[in-house]
């Protein structure tokens, strides 16, 4: 008997690969689409595209009915205001988990987050991630919910990590953070595992879980340029872009942004959490809950991702 499941966000770069996922596991997929993106869904006999919008009640109760879990990967992750990125990311999970609280029986809900969640004062961004995740807890009750808080997440059809990996492909490497910052990667298949793994678990005690690749304790931008120089065989010329740079070029984006109307990745709140020291993630609470553990380190997920190095698997 086929297990369904409802998908938002089924069309961004991580929902497509989930998606793929979830239908190869032998999950009936309901994906929420708008009408002129659902044709970037891909034609499949385990894939049901629902039109509507997180705005529309009636839609999402398309959506929910008969689903067995809701995976929540819809998000907004470009704007200048709060406004531009609560509608989805407060909002829309308010509305859902409204609609889901309706359903008999009730699903399983998972929202994907983000490690931005953990420093709400850096960002809008930031700190809707972090309204949604309270919002999902205060609302749900006796609904199992989780919350996934992962780092930034690599992978083929990902645009905002590619351009920095090619440019250190090129021999470039931007580095935009502090000398002595971390950061955790994941690679987006041990992301798409997680979740797959959370829905055959079984129950699973509610809460917010972090999730990072294999390398425990995160990495340093030298850390992530030597493997890159490894597996391009090349010296990397490492590039520090001043903070007052960064700073500088975030606020002609923002004031051209307000001007002409559209949503810009580089921001001031953007370059507040490019340039936070800590953005390390920790997995003992996930693989403690469902047994999950990352398979790809980041060597491996760049041999995925850009064609780069041996077929090997390397640590």
């Amino acid at each position: 008997m086929s297990r369904t499941i409802a998908v938002t966000g089924a069309t961004g770069f991580i929902g497509t690969m989930l998606t793929k996922h979830l239908v190869t596991a032998g999950w009936h997929v309901k994906a929420l689409t708008r009408p002129h993106s659902a044709h970037r869904l891909p034609a499949s006999a385990g894939l049901e595209p629902v039109s509507g919008s997180l705005q529309d009640s009636a839609s999402l109760d398309c959506l929910l009915q008969g689903a067995d879990a809701v995976v929540h990967c819809a998000g907004a992750v470009r704007g200048v205001t709060a406004a531009d990125f609560n509608a989805v990311n407060v909002e829309g999970v308010k509305q859902l988990v409204r609609v889901a609280l309706a359903q008999s029986p009730r699903p399983r809900f998972l929202s994907l987050s983000s490690l931005a969640a953990r420093a709400p004062q850096l960002s809008h961004y930031a700190s809707s991630k972090h309204l949604g995740e309270e919002a999902l807890a205060g609302m749900a009750g006796d609904m199992e919910w989780v919350a996934f808080r992962p780092p930034a997440v690599y992978g083929p059809g990902d645009r905002e990590m590619l351009p920095l990996f090619q440019w250190m492909g090129r021999g470039i490497a931007p580095v935009l953070g502090e000398t002595g910052a971390r950061v955790s990667l994941l690679y987006v298949e041990d992301l798409c595992a997680a979740v797959l793994r959370w829905l055959d678990a079984g129950q699973c005690r509610s809460g917010i879980y972090e999730l990072n690749d294999t390398r425990a304790g995160g990495y340093s931008w030298d850390e992530i340029i030597a493997v890159v120089s490894a597996l391009r065989d090349r010296r990397i010329i490492r590039v520090p872009l001043p903070a007052a740079l960064l700073r500088s070029l975030a606020a002609m984006n923002a004031t051209t942004a307000r001007l002409i109307g559209y949503a810009p990745m580089l921001t001031p709140g953007k370059v507040r959490e490019l340039r936070h020291p800590d953005w390390v993630a920790d997995n003992t609470a996930l693989t403690a809950a469902i047994g999950w553990q990352p398979g790809f380190s980041l060597q491996e997920g760049l041999q995925r991702t850009m064609g780069w190095g041996g077929p090997g698997r390397g640590a």
